[in-house]
């Protein structure tokens, strides 16, 4: 829970979201991929949320957040972009992340300029490895592995429904 304890206001409570990178490398509950000709939908059940991953070739802004006016503002999510290394491997590169994001639960910082590439390898029919590289100049003298991650895809695989509810959190 995300609390500003000065004033006893949670982020739980106002339902923020968790944003990226945060929502793949701490609350992994369950995702999916939906694959598009010119973008990979992420699916992520905690939230509901969705994130866009391009693929149609087009680069990453190299300036979100920046004072130009063709800047892009810096999101949530992210922006994103992935391509596929071989047939088992799916690469996914991202920046423009809100700096209101945190990289895990403890709270960690990034910058809005930070890139996270995440590979998501095949090891079989059932398993999906996910290693995040986390390169942040701003916060980290160097680039580093946040997490390396197995999945096992359930037999009877669904998302299921976990949202934020505030009036939840009030009672």
């Amino acid at each position: 829970v995300d609390c500003d304890w000065s004033s006893d206001v949670c982020s739980s409570d106002l339902c923020d979201p968790l944003g990226f990178p945060r929502s793949v490398m701490y609350e992994t509950r369950g995702f999916e991929f939906v694959h598009t000709p010119a973008k990979t939908i992420q699916l992520l059940q905690y939230q509901r949320a969705w994130r866009e991953i391009w693929t149609d070739g087009r680069p990453l802004p190299t300036d979100a957040g920046g004072t130009s006016a063709t800047s892009p503002d810096p999101r949530w999510y992210g922006y994103s972009i992935g391509r596929w290394e071989d047939a088992n491997t799916f690469v996914v590169d991202s920046t423009g992340s809100d700096d209101r994001t945190w990289l895990d639960y403890f709270g960690r910082p990034h910058s809005v300029a930070a890139r996270f590439e995440e590979r998501y390898r095949r090891v079989d029919d059932k398993t999906l490895e996910l290693t995040v590289t986390v390169t942040d100049p701003e916060y980290y003298t160097r680039p580093f592995v946040a997490l390396k991650q197995r999945f096992v895809r359930a037999d009877r695989q669904e998302l299921e429904e976990q949202l934020c509810i505030p009036s939840e959190a009030i009672e």
